[in-house]
Parts: structure tokens; C-alpha cells; sequence
């Protein structure tokens, strides 16, 4: 499986921004996909995530309500909704997925989102 972040850019602080993934490859059997980020000089953060039907979807306590979450299984497409950003939003916004197991196994490269005050 192989993953595609994109949608990345500089924005002011109060502006939204969306992100999307694209899944390819050997999609069958995907189940949980998430967002996760990496500010500079800090640890890689969980962000959001999304069950495989999308009934089910979880956030860090940083964004929520402020990012939703959602997914395409017909398009194998993953997107991230942020709105009212702040600077300490900005980060590298990888996409992640797993299929059986607890562990996300396939990574994307990661979309640099820049938060301007």
C-alpha cells in the first residue's frame, strides 16, 4: 500500500486548510487510517483517525473540533478539514493506515502545513 499526503501550504492563523491522501496499491483489507505530525523539534503527534466504515473517528484534544476527519473508500481518499488554525499547528501532516493489527503499517510522506500569525 502506498500513500500520498497532499494539500499542504502556508496559511494565516484563522484560515483553513484541507488535506487529503490517496491509498493505492493493495487497498483491499484496509481498516483504520489516520493523521498524525511532527512540529519542528518535537515528537510525532497522533492527530486524528477514522474507522474503516467512517462511523467511527477519534482527535487529539488540540484539534478537536476545529479538524474533522473523513474518508472515500470508493476512491481509497483520506481527508483532513482544519479550520481555525493556529501557529501551533504548523507541522509535517503525515497520513497512516493499518489493516489487521494494532499497528500502523503504511506511511505517507508527509505535507508541510505552515501556520502564519
Amino acid at each position: 500500500v502506498q500513500l500520498q499526503a497532499s494539500g499542504g501550504g502556508l496559511v494565516q492563523a484563522g484560515g483553513s486548510l484541507r488535506l487529503s491522501c490517496a491509498a493505492s496499491g493493495r487497498t483491499l483489507g484496509l481498516d483504520e487510517m489516520a493523521w498524525f505530525r511532527r512540529a519542528p523539534g518535537k515528537e510525532r503527534e497522533f492527530v486524528s483517525s477514522i474507522s474503516r466504515s467512517g462511523g467511527t473517528t477519534s482527535y487529539a484534544d488540540s484539534v478537536k473540533g476545529r479538524f474533522t476527519i473523513s474518508r472515500d473508500n470508493v476512491r481509497n481518499m483520506m481527508n483532513l478539514q482544519m479550520d481555525s488554525l493556529k501557529v501551533e499547528d504548523t507541522a509535517t501532516y503525515y497520513c497512516a493506515a493499518r489493516k489487521a493489527g494494532p499497528t500502523y503499517r503504511y506511511w505517507g510522506k508527509g505535507t508541510l502545513v505552515t501556520v502564519s500569525s
